[in-house]
């Protein structure tokens, strides 16, 4: 068994995957150094390198047998966060390799073909989701901030959605379970991490007046157009799982 290790990025893993290729490993195992915890003593450890030429050149191998939604898909598996989703990924490689003009994808007969369907409609429901209830609170320096916990890490997924929507004001998403976010300036959208988690102790005696003003009337709003009589809460859970409500204003 050779196990190799990378850094955690994308860009990582399709290096390892290639060098898989370059040294014929057979026996093999790629796992981020983050994650590693050595349990076979007599696994040969490769560090892997991240090198940009070598991903270009398996995705862009991949592209040509796949298509671009093909490697769309294999970016949300990685973002899943799954447990085997290096196994997953190196299987689909290795079968676009060996069925070129195949679209294996459609191939849900493989059981990790099937894994790579599940997984990336659970992402891709995930990711729609965010986009729908995440919730914007202006600060006092006069920028929108919103702070997220999803299930799989979607933010490069939505990053696009965000940047195309509110173009006119200066906002920031937070991942608060991965401890990174986005930000937008007005001119420049690009990740940000922070050396150590935000504090959002007290977060709420940032918020800008016209924020406070805003949540005030907004709660008393939803209290006053709310008719106890037509409630029907399994419905409600049905359109807004309950793990979103603290996202939503009107639940506080």
């Amino acid at each position: 068994m050779t196990t190799l290790l990378y850094d955690g990025s994308f860009d990582g893993l399709f290096t390892a995957i290639f060098e898989v290729f370059e040294y014929r490993y057979q026996d093999v195992e790629m796992v981020s150094r983050e994650r590693f915890h050595q349990e076979n003593i007599f696994a040969e450890i490769h560090e892997v390198i991240t090198q940009n030429n070598k991903s270009e050149r398996v995705l862009n191998k991949l592209e040509q047998n796949l298509g671009k939604q093909g490697i769309y898909n294999l970016l949300k598996v990685f973002l899943s966060e799954d447990s085997e989703l290096e196994k997953i990924i190196l299987s689909v490689v290795r079968q676009s390799i060996k069925q070129p003009t195949e679209n294996i994808l459609e191939n849900f007969a493989d059981e990790d073909i099937l894994k790579v369907s599940k997984i990336c409609k659970s992402v891709g429901r995930e990711s729609h989701r965010m986009t729908a209830f995440v919730r914007f609170e202006k600060m006092q320096d006069n920028v929108f901030f919103s702070k997220i916990d999803p299930d799989f890490n979607v933010l490069p997924l939505i990053r696009k959605h965000f940047k195309d929507r509110y173009q006119d004001q200066k906002w920031m998403i937070y991942d608060l379970r991965r401890n990174y976010g986005i930000l937008y300036d007005l001119e420049n959208c690009d990740f940000f991490y922070p050396e150590e988690k935000l504090d959002l102790n007290r977060y709420q005696d940032k918020f800008h007046d016209d924020e406070k003003n805003y949540q005030t009337l907004w709660k008393r709003y939803f209290t006053k157009t709310n008719i106890v009589e037509r409630k029907n809460l399994k419905l409600h859970i049905q359109h807004v799982p309950k793990r979103y409500w603290k996202y939503l204003t009107e639940k506080w």
